[in-house]
């Protein structure tokens, strides 16, 4: 199964550095039935994508949490075992963990198959975003606006070797 892992830049470099992502449990995003429910698709690239979003925002969140990390969005794209991702079943219907699993153990970075992070233009709206958060979750419609301008811009693809480059 492939699932998409969010996390910082400074995130990416540490992983990078142990050579795995964890410790477990690790908060990850996945095609569940829920998100397929939710999102009314059979077209598995249109449901990751999705995944990948979802992963993206929660990545945003992180950032939150870190006043010292870049404003860039960085997803981990990760092959596990279909049976190590398993989605909490009394979260099925919380819009807001659409797509979430948890994986228990640490996952080994050979296992990545693609990283995702945020180009440079895309710094200043993510730092406004990362701002508006707390407005946002408070029912405030410009905050919100603010979270969503992020969603504009797309992730850029990087393989798993340019790491080192990323986090340089």
């Amino acid at each position: 199964m492939r699932v998409y892992v969010p996390l910082t830049l400074p995130g990416l470099a540490a992983a990078h550095k142990a050579g795995e992502l964890g410790p477990g449990p690790l908060t990850a995003y996945a095609v569940t039935p829920g998100l397929r429910e939710w999102y009314v698709s059979d077209d598995i690239e249109e449901l990751e994508y999705a995944a990948l979003s979802r992963a993206a925002a929660a990545s945003l969140r992180m950032m939150a949490g870190d006043p010292d990390a870049a404003r860039r969005r960085v997803v981990v794209a990760v092959d596990v075992p279909d049976q190590a991702a398993v989605a909490d079943p009394d979260q099925v219907l919380d819009a807001g963990a659409l797509g979430e699993v948890r994986i228990a153990a640490a996952v080994p970075m050979s296992k990545a198959a693609a990283v995702h992070v945020d180009a440079d233009d895309a710094v200043d709206d993510v730092s406004a975003a990362v701002a508006a958060l707390g407005a946002a979750d408070h029912g405030d419609d410009d905050a919100q606006f603010t979270v969503d301008g992020a969603e504009d811009h797309e992730l850029l693809w990087f393989g798993v070797q340019e790491i080192p480059n990323i986090v340089g």
